[in-house]
């Protein structure tokens, strides 16, 4: 069984709301306001968040890793 890590999870869900809110943006009458533009934002920022977590995940690891040996008890 394959096990998906949760930035890979977030970065999945993120793109198929995205997906799904452009269709339901272009199917429905355009005189809704401004609120799906800032959802569809929102959004976005969150799956290039999930996106960058995941490129940088070992990196961070490693990083935060050094910083807490470096602390004394």
């Amino acid at each position: 069984m394959r096990t998906i890590h949760a930035p890979r999870l977030l970065l999945l869900l993120g793109t198929s709301l995205i997906v799904r809110l452009g269709q339901t943006l272009r199917s429905e009458d355009r005189e809704r306001g401004d609120v799906p533009g800032w959802v569809m934002i929102t959004l976005m920022s969150a799956t290039l968040v999930a996106m960058i977590l995941i490129l940088a995940e070992g990196a961070l690891r490693d990083m935060f890793n050094a910083a807490i040996s470096k602390v004394n008890p």
